[in-house]
């Protein structure tokens, strides 16, 4: 199925893919039981889906605790994950034991929400209060179900670091966030460049 220009007779150390769907933002994901337990995690299968209304989804290999706990109780926080953060962002994706804190385990600290009960990283220069739209499980071309399963949630409240704005918008390069890039590799954003699509330019003139 991987063939290249020049042999389709090729052996690849490592599945490709994530490093040819990169760089990919990282949901970094608390969710709550509806016996109040708290799981931390972060999925670099995660992006924003809509804007009108505001949705975003992230997707589990396996029904891991986030999504049984979403299941449960319908909220869940993600956390912008900076460059700052990144080493605890990484700790929290370790296989700990049910009912041990990924937030004690990586030293980070908890903030309380203010529109869903799963609280935010602390100190995270920004964060998304989502409430659930559906888990739904994925199947393969074959119409398989598969162990997969994505989790769509709508954007309820949006938590801004006033540190990191500028002229009334979300300073993307400076809070710095990291980007997945397959196999151990990661990216940074410090900097960017702006392309006015079309449709502005044809307002501008």
């Amino acid at each position: 199925m991987i063939y290249t220009d020049e042999s389709a007779n090729i052996s690849l150390a490592h599945d490709p893919l994530k490093a040819i769907v990169a760089p990919r933002p990282i949901g970094w994901i608390t969710a709550q039981s509806a016996g109040g337990a708290i799981n931390l995690s972060p999925y670099s299968f995660f992006n924003a889906v809509a804007t009108r209304p505001h949705l975003v989804s992230f997707c589990s290999e396996g029904k891991k605790d986030a999504v049984t706990f979403i299941e449960e109780t319908r909220e869940f926080t993600c956390s912008f994950v900076s460059k700052r953060l990144a080493d605890a962002m990484n700790e929290t994706s370790a296989d700990l034991p049910r009912g041990q804190s990924e937030y004690a385990y990586s030293k980070l600290g908890m903030e309380a929400s203010r529109y869903v009960r799963p609280p935010r990283v602390s100190g995270t220069p920004a964060a998304l209060e989502c409430k659930l739209i559906s888990v739904l499980q994925m199947r393969d071309v074959e119409g398989t179900l598969i162990p997969t399963f994505m989790v769509i949630g709508q954007v309820v409240g949006i938590y801004i670091d006033a540190a990191y704005l500028r002229d009334g918008r979300f300073d993307t390069a400076a809070a710095n966030p990291v980007a997945r890039c397959g196999y151990a590799d990661y990216a940074e954003v410090n900097e960017m460049f702006c392309i006015l699509p079309p449709s502005w330019r044809d307002r501008s003139t």
